[in-house]
């Protein structure tokens, strides 16, 4: 249905047309803010003082947490200081993310690629500690991140891209609702090696349905005592 709407709104030059979008404006620029929920708060990273601490908590995980990103790992909190300063710099919204029960920083993550003209923003930079790997407090602040995407800022597509040899960053995106859309291939070269890159969005008009599975999931009923989840997290 579509496909045949398209082909039926062409310009004087009886050239094909996409989707009208009515009413388009560009958006704001985001104005960081805290996100809190049931078990993490996602907010505003004051490199100053809570770069030291993120980065005794992401220090557990080693090396491997940086393979596939663009930096690190770092030797000392200061180059990991002078990395996050340089990402703020180039309008990079980096945010923490805070374990309510222990009230300390276990990851990070930033609205990434900003284009308010277009209304698309990607989530990038995200890395946990050992801590919140494969835990509600993981999924819970890409869910707060995508909703003040979709509900607070009115952006319409939300992007995620990665090393296409990053298993676990392409399992979480899909897991999330994500859609893969292709690769750009020698799209970097990043530590001496190739990087192709695996893209990924959600449009504004699949977030409803993804939000409501993300709820649901998230939901304390969802686990029982030991914190073992009841139903897992599809979005097939």
């Amino acid at each position: 249905m579509k496909n045949e709407q398209q082909t039926k709104m062409k310009n004087t030059l009886e050239q094909p047309l996409g989707d009208p979008v009515n009413d388009w404006a560009p958006k704001k620029f985001p104005i960081p803010r805290e996100m809190k929920a049931e078990y993490c708060v996602v907010k505003p990273l004051n490199i100053v003082k809570e770069a030291p601490s993120l980065f005794e908590a992401l220090k557990q995980g080693g090396e491997e947490l940086w393979t596939y990103l663009l930096y690190g790992p770092f030797d000392d909190v200061a180059s990991f200081i002078e990395r996050l300063q340089e990402a703020s710099a180039a309008k990079e919204l980096l945010f923490t993310i805070i374990d309510l029960k222990t009230m300390t920083p276990q990851g990070m993550a930033s609205f990434y690629d900003i284009a308010p003209s277009y209304g698309s923003i990607e989530i990038g930079s995200v890395v946990y500690s050992p801590a919140i790997q494969r835990s509600r407090i993981g999924t819970e602040a890409i869910y707060l991140m995508m909703k003040e995407i979709f509900e607070k800022l009115k952006y319409r597509r939300c992007q995620w891209r990665c090393n296409v040899l990053n298993q676990k960053s392409r399992a979480a995106a899909e897991r999330l609702g994500f859609k893969y859309e292709g690769t750009f291939r020698q799209h970097y070269v990043v530590k001496g090696y190739n990087r192709d890159t695996a893209w990924y969005s959600i449009i504004d008009n699949e977030w409803p349905l993804i939000k409501r599975k993300l709820e649901a999931w998230l939901d304390p009923e969802n686990f029982d005592a030991e914190g073992r989840q009841k139903t897992k997290l599809t979005m097939t």
